[in-house]
């Protein structure tokens, strides 16, 4: 039985996976790291008598469990994943906010350490796939731009999901700027930009998680588009990332590497 311990899991996506794991027969929830909860507050979150609460990283033994979930916030998610690489615990994330330099150097320790896990930043097959697909349309149409829309909590801008696909985008795009001569009145008006590759963040309420590829040439276009209405949607991906976690070497980073 592999024991799981659950950072975030009292927020919104914490709280999917917590379900998740109550629901499934080989892994058990054993801990949690959840900064407000009261023990008094076990039947609101769904936790089991046994499970461990613990408010901050110095609580936690190692050994409390087997597996780190990290659905938390961009401020933490570094700390906690190094915490995680450092005491042995197999750290599955979809909390984004990571830097490149960060990313590596993550990376680096668990290989060192030969402790694996994953860094996802959608468990969405949907948007796996949208990935995958604008990043095959990239070697045909250069002229590209991202179009993300969330919910207005989102902490981060851009997503996880926009950046990861502007940053495979890049690895087979030529050298190109769409639209070299423009005059922009107004500051930010065009969005980031990632190499050339434009990115724009929408953030209102009603919407969960969304993104737009757009491709243009001469006389055509491509819009690639998916679109997440429920985060129960993203725990198929968790549920292969819980299977599949302590059979790797290293952290890996994408859900499609381990599909």
């Amino acid at each position: 039985m592999k024991k799981v311990l659950i950072a975030g899991a009292a927020g919104a996506m914490g709280q999917k996976a917590v379900a998740l794991v109550n629901g499934m027969d080989d892994v058990e929830l054993t801990a949690v790291l959840a900064p407000h909860m009261a023990d008094d507050q076990r039947a609101k979150f769904q936790l089991g008598p046994d499970v461990k609460i613990y408010h901050s990283l110095d609580e936690i033994p190692e050994g409390a469990a087997d597996i780190w979930v990290d659905f938390t916030i961009p401020a933490v998610v570094y700390d906690n994943v190094k915490f995680a690489i450092d005491h042995g615990f197999a750290p599955v994330v979809g909390t984004t906010g990571l830097t490149d330099d960060q990313e590596d150097e993550l990376i680096k320790t668990s290989a060192a350490r030969h402790q694996g896990g994953l860094i996802a930043p959608n468990f969405g097959m949907s948007a796996v796939l949208l990935m995958k697909f604008a990043k095959e349309a990239a070697q045909y149409f250069p002229d590209v731009e991202i179009i993300e829309m969330h919910h207005a909590d989102k902490k981060d801008a851009p997503s996880g999901t926009a950046l990861s696909t502007a940053k495979l985008i890049d690895q087979v795009r030529p050298a190109h700027e769409s639209s070299p001569d423009e005059v922009s009145t107004l500051d930010n008006v065009r969005g980031g930009d990632y190499h050339g590759i434009k990115i724009h963040s929408v953030r209102l309420p009603g919407y969960v998680a969304h993104e737009q590829v757009l491709f243009g040439g001469a006389g055509e276009a491509l819009t690639i588009r998916q679109d997440s209405f429920d985060r129960q949607s993203f725990m198929s991906g968790v549920k292969v990332a819980l299977e599949k976690v302590l059979d790797l070497g290293e952290l890996v980073f994408g859900l499609e590497n381990i599909l």
